[in-house]
């Protein structure tokens, strides 16, 4: 597809992925809005950057997302492109006392149900274009799970099973085409608890390929590690499982 001169929302915008990817689509002369919960740092990942607008929204709120949505399809009719970035996780092990209910309902809520709900409130919008795009970023750990953040890789495989499914329902009459980005282990703030800073890709790599991607309308976005990971998964499932979780 062509990524430029188009209107692109990015939740989770103020940094990491979401933030490198805003700043190469500003770079070709897209309109990008990022969105966030931290007003203030979403208005400091802006500055300098050319056609960036902030909107602070928490996309697990209803009333937020109502708010958005209908700010989105006043001021920004020819929205086309909608990235899905913004997540949670948490660290810990089924084996712990760790209130996994309360993680899991929280990774749930972020990283899967409200996907699917701003999805749902900005399709109408999005069909309307000749040409559109959803992106949901999803990871690694959607192929098999890492078991020190359980819960997540749970959610990110159920965003995966989404996707796919969404994907085939929109290319039946639609002109809404459904990209999945799974990304491994980045260098970002969100990931310093899970090893990011020194284990991680650089977020603008990561940027990098799915800017590529869109272009050739390559629909599974294998980041780095995670095509042969991929390809070790199909291949050796027990295996990739204990190779990602060091067995």
């Amino acid at each position: 597809m062509n990524i430029s001169k188009k209107t692109v929302l990015i939740t989770g915008g103020g940094s990491g992925i979401g933030l490198e990817t805003a700043k190469l689509l500003s770079a070709k002369g897209n309109k990008v809005l990022i969105i966030g919960r931290n007003g203030d740092k979403l208005n400091k990942a802006a500055e300098g950057l050319e056609n960036v607008s902030t909107f602070t929204a928490d996309i697990t709120k209803t009333e937020d997302v109502s708010k958005l949505v209908k700010k989105i399809t006043s001021d920004y009719p020819e929205l086309s492109v909608l990235i899905n970035n913004a997540a949670v996780t948490y660290m810990y092990k089924h084996s712990e006392q760790s209130n996994s209910f309360d993680k899991a309902s929280d990774e749930f809520l972020t990283n899967y149900f409200s996907v699917i709900r701003l999805n749902e409130a900005l399709l109408p919008l999005l069909k309307t274009q000749q040409e559109a795009a959803i992106i949901n970023v999803t990871s690694i750990v959607a192929i098999t799970p890492a078991t020190g953040i359980p819960t997540y890789s749970d959610s990110k495989a159920a965003l995966h099973s989404y996707t796919l499914s969404l994907r085939q329902a929109l290319a039946a009459d639609t002109s809404v085409k459904v990209f999945e980005l799974m990304p491994p282990l980045v260098n970002t703030e969100f990931s310093k608890e899970i090893g990011g800073e020194e284990n991680g890709m650089p977020a603008i790599d990561v940027a990098k390929e799915l800017i590529e991607a869109l272009e050739s309308d390559t629909y599974e976005i294998y980041v780095g590690q995670t095509k042969d990971f991929r390809g070790f998964y199909l291949s050796d499932p027990a295996g990739a499982f204990a190779m990602l979780n060091q067995q």
